[in-house]
């Protein structure tokens, strides 16, 4: 597909900045898919999706070895996470058709509205990690995190590092940052299993994906940076605005304020 410099160079910065939110929170799509559909409005539906999952997946791939290497986060939690992720994001991609696509944004809209609050109205949430769990418990926990949350991604999208970003916050006891370590390597595992699905029905725009790709991976390493080095009371702040960033958008859409 032809584009012309312009139309690209606004798609790389997109994907950059989607990059950075990703990797710090996730709701990077909040940028990235409005910015494909504006600058690529012959494309169909799921070549849009599956461009976004090519261009996501680079992000995530660095902004996890990042992670991995400078958060350590406990493979214990994290592989079986990453397991059940990709295994319901791939079930979730092959089954998106079956599911009506106008029930999805006011649910979602629900729980972000009910996520955002409880993180605003409870500021010590996720200051320090304290497991809610132990053992199996925690690990059953952990699958059923990454099952959920990976279903509704390979689904559906928006929104779902966000979501991963919570549970493990919420759910599991971890305090923000090593939550968010353990969402990229998720993410990058539900962006993977939708990947292989849509590439092997031919939707994937390889050239435009690639490109954004590249600029995606740089949002995603200096992301992943900043978030290390600013620590949990940053990740925090961050998650609450991207949350609030996504109730608008949503809600404006359902409202019929954005056309």
């Amino acid at each position: 597909m032809e584009l012309s410099f312009e139309v690209l160079a606004w798609l790389l910065l997109a994907a950059l900045a989607a990059g950075f939110v990703d990797a710090v929170v996730g709701g990077g799509g909040l940028i990235q898919l409005p910015a494909l559909l504006l600058g690529m409005p012959g494309a169909t539906p799921v070549q849009i999706l599956a461009t976004n999952k090519l261009a996501s997946f680079c992000g995530t791939s660095v902004a996890a070895v990042t992670y991995a290497r400078r958060v350590r986060p406990d493979p214990r939690t994290f592989l079986p996470l990453m397991a059940a992720a990709f295994l319901g994001s791939a079930g979730g991609a092959g089954l998106a058709w079956l599911i009506p696509k106008s029930a999805f944004d006011p649910i979602v809209l629900v729980v972000l509205v009910l996520v955002g609050a409880y993180v605003v109205l409870k500021p010590s949430i996720g200051a320090v990690t304290e497991l809610r769990f132990a053992g199996r418990h925690h690990t059953s926990a952990a699958l059923v995190t990454g099952l959920t949350v990976g279903f509704y991604d390979g689904a559906m999208g928006p929104g779902t590092g966000s979501f991963f970003v919570f549970a493990l916050v919420g759910l599991l006891g971890y305090n923000f940052l090593e939550a968010s370590a353990k969402a990229r390597l998720a993410n990058w595992a539900t962006n993977l299993a939708a990947l292989i699905v849509f590439a092997a029905g031919g939707a994937v725009l390889w050239g435009v994906g690639l490109a954004m790709g590249v600029t995606n991976m740089v949002g995603g390493y200096l992301g992943s940076r900043m978030a290390i080095h600013l620590g949990a009371g940053f990740v925090r702040g961050f998650f609450v605005v991207v949350v609030g960033g996504f109730v608008v958008r949503i809600g404006g859409g359902l409202l019929g304020w954005w056309g």
